[in-house]
């Protein structure tokens, strides 16, 4: 079976997730775990501020919580319902990366570029590929995704998500066993998509290449977007003909058929002969459409 359970059911539950990856060497941000209320008034004060988080089922910003003081992670803990949580302790953040990686069933792997992650409201903004970061970190987060890859004794594709810190350190925040949002850039910009090569392990078949050949800045379309007009208050289909009128901007529907405020309705993938140009035309497309934070990326 490909991936194996007991490597998905690591990945799915972020108590399981934070000891494998803590008992295997990998850096985490500091975290304690919270089973009972016992348990949340009792934390580490040094835990503060930090983020309370469901051990399952947390997505795009849910089941998380941020806290300031033990009080806090108390009624932080109640409000999730009383299941088992952890809190994390926050880092200094310089940026957020992301490495999807592929592994065969005979160990063989390989990985995709690093992507540079901007989140708003929790969910994924924006992922710029290659991330602008230097080049013996990038060299370290593709290799460590690798050797997580490796430790899972995983097969398929999968994300390893990572915090840079202010002094330069890569911390390992979650894994994702699938094809993730911020590899589906690889569509337009790579050799090989991370779903082809999905498809590549599970049918036994050599992996692909995966070489970036064109710089490429994702846009997450949420379904905000087709609310935006605030003066109709049923969904109304964006502007796709603003999108469509630049050449190098590929636009990925996923065929959902409700809107929903904070969905994830498609992406639109930005290329361009530099990352300047891919830039220049992710922000022209966020300002089309209205979504925030055009001027931050």
């Amino acid at each position: 079976m490909s991936p194996a359970a007991e490597s998905v059911a690591i990945a799915q539950d972020r108590i399981r997730e934070k000891a494998f990856l803590s008992a295997h060497g990998f850096s985490v941000a500091p975290y304690a775990v919270l089973n009972t209320e016992d348990d949340a008034r009792r934390v580490d004060a040094n835990l503060q501020p930090g983020i309370v988080k469901s051990a399952r089922l947390g997505y795009d910003g849910k089941g998380q919580i941020r806290v300031g003081s033990r009080d806090e992670v108390a009624g932080a803990w109640t409000a999730m319902g009383g299941v088992p949580c952890v809190i994390e302790r926050f880092v200094p953040l310089a940026a957020e990366v992301s490495v999807v990686v592929a592994r065969t069933d005979d160990g063989e792997t390989s990985t995709w570029p690093v992507a540079e992650n901007r989140h708003r409201g929790g969910i994924l903004d924006v992922s710029i590929v290659p991330a602008r970061v230097p080049a013996a970190l990038a060299v370290e987060a593709r290799d460590i995704a690798t050797a997580v890859a490796a430790k899972l004794d995983y097969r398929g594709v999968l994300c390893v998500e990572m915090f840079v810190t202010t002094e330069g350190r890569l911390v390992v925040n979650e894994i994702a066993p699938r094809p993730h949002n911020s590899g589906h850039y690889t569509i337009d910009a790579c050799v090989t998509s991370q779903f082809e090569q999905q498809a590549r392990v599970l049918a036994d078949l050599p992996l692909g290449d995966t070489r970036q050949h064109t710089p490429a800045v994702m846009v997450n379309l949420l379904g905000d977007l087709w609310f935006a007009d605030e003066a109709h208050s049923s969904p109304r289909e964006p502007a796709w003909c603003e999108v469509l009128e630049h050449p190098a901007a590929k636009l990925h529907l996923y065929g959902k058929s409700e809107p929903r405020r904070g969905r994830k309705m498609g992406h639109v993938t930005c290329l361009g002969e530099t990352m300047a140009a891919a830039l220049a035309t992710a922000r022209e497309i966020k300002r089309a459409l209205g979504i925030p934070g055009a001027d931050e990326i």
